[in-house]
């Protein structure tokens, strides 16, 4: 591999850092940790002195797993990436309050990394990002900071992140892993690297671009579909049958897909679709069913509001003034991952008509979700206090929990509502 100063009898000592330590980072830093040297890096010290005291608050890596990771060590100071030959980026790609990219952290990333990129090293991008953002957005900063050129004196590549929190059964190593280059030769070798760690194989992108663009359009599939499922709900809903009943009949078909109705958050199928939009907007194309998709995934909440209201009402039930249990607060069931969570929009909107909310969650951090979502989660509920209970997020306590004891946090003549359907149909009052 002569064009490249880093050949492939090289890769074996080379010494890899991973650029942000949260769900996709740490999991990576730590299969690679167990193999090579690694230097899991972040700019937040408090999460740094955290795992090196030997604890994930993420729960995505066991404190066991950080044991086996020996070679790894963490650190927030950039003269310890000086050494580093290849460099992973796995930082957040958030959307701002217009819905639009944030490259804030993406590039200030690449800003860090430029400051001691070397000749022959390699960059790698994990984060969910458009077509052509590699190239045309982090490469430019990396040459700015650094003063090398591409494909001359340092390469690229993308290989989009596939983590699913909380997920125990889907983990890095047996996820196919999709990886490309920034030249044929380095696409092997990137290809190879993640061949270390990936036992369920990888896929060879045929350019940067084509990975990017795969990576988009998983959650953009998924989300489309949920909204549908969502759509299809809501119509139901005011037919008066039963969605749940219906998608279980349909389900029976062999090629049915097993899609059920929901909030649509998280760092991922509720973001991404922006960044594909956005690069198709800058191109001269409006997007209309990805947007009318997310239009309606994001509206949700609101709609679930509107199904309790009608509910109390019809049981006479005084809505100012009212009290209501939300249980769950993050984005998905067992984990604590609280970004982009759309239970804080039932939340909000249940405050909207005056009705006193206590939110329940064992799997946030109280600091956390205030400063995240302005939200106190109380220690436990009070049996017989709400006129209403909404089941909106399905944590293996809840479904644990015996049907009637969800029933019994309601007042007498209290409704439930089970917007994740893991309540027997005569238990609860409503349901998504």
């Amino acid at each position: 591999m002569s064009e490249v100063n880093m050949h492939s009898a090289s890769l074996e000592t080379a010494k890899l850092a991973v650029i942000g330590l949260g769900y996709v980072g740490l999991p990576l830093a730590v299969e690679f940790g167990k193999l090579r040297p690694v230097v899991g890096f972040d700019i937040n010290t408090k999460r740094i002195e955290a795992l090196r005291a030997g604890h994930d608050s993420t729960l995505e890596v066991s404190d066991h797993e950080l044991t086996e990771a020996g070679h790894l060590q963490f650190s927030s100071t950039l003269s310890d990436l000086e050494d580093c030959n290849i460099f992973i980026v796995t930082v957040p790609t958030p959307i701002d309050a217009h819905k639009r990219p944030d490259l804030t952290p993406l590039l200030r990333a690449s800003e860090t990394v430029g400051k001691v990129l070397k000749y022959g090293d390699i960059v790698i991008y994990e984060s969910t990002v458009y077509p052509g953002c590699t190239e045309e957005d982090c490469v430019p900063v990396l040459e700015a900071q650094s003063g090398l050129t591409l494909n001359r004196d340092f390469y690229v590549g993308y290989s989009p992140e596939r983590i699913n929190p909380g997920d125990k059964a889907h983990r890095l190593p047996n996820i196919c892993k999709v990886t490309s280059g920034s030249t044929p030769e380095v696409a092997d070798l990137i290809d190879n690297l993640y061949g270390e760690i990936i036992v369920a194989g990888t896929h060879k992108a045929g350019s940067i671009r084509v990975a990017e663009a795969a990576k988009v359009i998983e959650n953009t599939q998924r989300d489309l579909n949920i909204a549908l499922v969502n759509e299809l709900a809501i119509i139901f809903n005011k037919m008066g049958i039963d969605t749940q009943a219906v998608l279980t009949a349909a389900g029976t078909k062999w090629n049915f897909l097993p899609f059920r109705p929901g909030l649509v958050g998280g760092h991922c199928i509720g973001v991404d679709p922006y960044y594909l939009t956005h690069k198709a907007e800058a191109i001269g194309y409006h997007p209309q069913i990805i947007l009318a998709g997310r239009r309606l995934n994001d509206e949700m909440g609101t709609f679930v509001v509107d199904q309790v209201v009608r509910a109390m009402l019809q049981r006479r039930i005084h809505v100012n003034g009212a009290k209501a249990l939300v249980m769950g607060l993050t984005f998905k069931e067992n984990c604590p991952d609280l970004r982009n969570t759309r239970v804080v929009d039932i939340v909000r909107t249940l405050q909207s008509y005056g009705i006193d909310v206590d939110v329940y969650d064992p799997w946030v951090d109280v600091e956390e979700a205030r400063h995240e979502c302005g939200v106190s989660p109380i220690a436990q509920p009070e049996p017989g206090r709400y006129d209403a209970v909404i089941v909106a997020v399905a944590h293996s306590q809840f479904q644990d929990m015996a049907p009637q004891a969800i029933r019994a946090l309601a007042t007498p003549s209290g409704i439930i509502y089970d917007l994740k359907s893991i309540l027997p149909a005569d238990v609860s009052d409503a349901r998504l």
